[in-house]
């Protein structure tokens, strides 16, 4: 018998959720999505292998907060990997789980109305259909895992994961990482360490035993077998930037010291462009000349790209919202991700 004196005295209650499994069956995994996701992986995969010399861009609003805007965004990066297709696989960003250091949104699935009600049953719900929206226009997802229960309701539409920088370090997101059916990107600290994503990479390659939920939505004890696709993304650290010829080189001796593939994501947002959005242009642009003077260890980059640029704060009238801007990180506007692209393909076409 639980004692409520001893007990769970910080808890003011349980709600309840629906079973992966009961959400799969209300929002099943359509046979073009699951071709979307499958291709997206095996491309992923294939890159990371050196088997297809294309750059991955993982590339999208920093977070979701409204379907509408974030469909728009999608269409539109749907007809410019058509564009682009030779030299680049476009993976669209779909964040719904915000890591805060203090306070604030916490994203779409905990708080879909953005009024502090938390009804996570139906922000799960609606990250699900629109999961399921992007994938059946053909439009491979990526996102962040921060709580290691939303893979079991939404990982078989998403084809690449990102381990953020506070939670690279965790063993709980490492053991998370080893079952996960995507490959998986860990960033380096916030102080800008790289050797904790290196160690995280050896983590999630080996099986693991945990806690966790199976499709029923049980406790269960969940063992995996490794997952041998992970790889660092360096987002710079300590306001600092760490996407230069040197800080690559650094980067490939430290990973050959691990005796890991030289495979690196460079994040142009955060640390890397000093949290300035206008700025991931030009770290872009240096990317693209690293790999067209013959790096070969720099598979992908990603971007915080929306329809307009900048942030907004969430007003208390949400009709006041400015459509297709971020609520959480500053984006660069869609006119400037075009250009960025296009211009990185020009380049790329020259790439040896």
């Amino acid at each position: 018998m639980i004692s409520p004196d001893i007990e769970n005295i910080n808890v003011t209650s349980f709600g309840a959720m629906p079973s992966p499994e009961a959400l799969h069956g209300k929002l099943p995994l359509t046979d073009s999505a699951s071709e979307t996701v499958m291709k997206g992986r095996e491309a992923l995969r294939r890159i990371i292998d050196r088997k297809d010399k294309r750059l991955f861009v993982v590339v999208g609003p920093c977070s979701i907060h409204d379907p509408v805007a974030g469909l728009d965004y999608a269409r539109r990066l749907k007809a410019l990997q058509a564009e682009v297709a030779d030299t680049m696989l476009l993976v669209m960003r779909v964040y719904f789980e915000k890591p805060r250091t203090t306070t604030g949104w916490k994203g779409y699935i905990n708080d879909p109305d953005m009024d502090d009600s938390f009804r996570v049953n139906v922000g799960m719900e609606k990250a699900r259909q629109f999961l399921l929206d992007v994938c059946e226009m053909g439009l491979p997802t990526a996102t962040e895992a921060l709580d290691p229960i939303s893979p079991q309701y939404l990982g078989d539409l998403i084809a690449w994961t990102a381990i953020g920088a506070r939670t690279t370090e965790s063993q709980t997101h490492r053991e998370m990482s080893s079952g996960l059916s995507t490959p998986v990107g860990f960033k380096n600290g916030t102080d800008g360490d790289i050797s904790i994503a290196i160690n995280a990479i050896l983590s999630s390659a080996h099986p693991h035993s945990f806690l966790g939920i199976n499709a029923q939505g049980n406790v269960s004890i969940v063992r995996t077998r490794g997952n041998a696709y992970g790889h660092v993304v360096l987002r710079g650290g300590d306001g600092r930037p760490n996407y230069d010829s040197v800080s690559i080189a650094i980067a490939e001796q430290a990973l050959a010291k691990a005796k890991l593939p030289a495979n690196l994501v460079v994040d142009c947002s955060h640390a890397n462009s000093y949290k300035k959005p206008e700025l991931q242009p030009l770290v872009m642009a240096d990317v693209i000349h690293q790999i067209v003077q013959g790096n070969q260890s720099l598979v992908g980059v990603m971007i915080e790209s929306n329809i307009v640029g900048g942030n907004q704060k969430i007003p208390a009238d949400l009709s006041q919202l400015k459509y297709g801007c971020s609520v959480t990180d500053g984006c660069i506007d869609w006119e400037t991700t075009e250009t960025m692209l296009r211009e990185a393909h020009q380049q790329l076409l020259k790439r040896p």
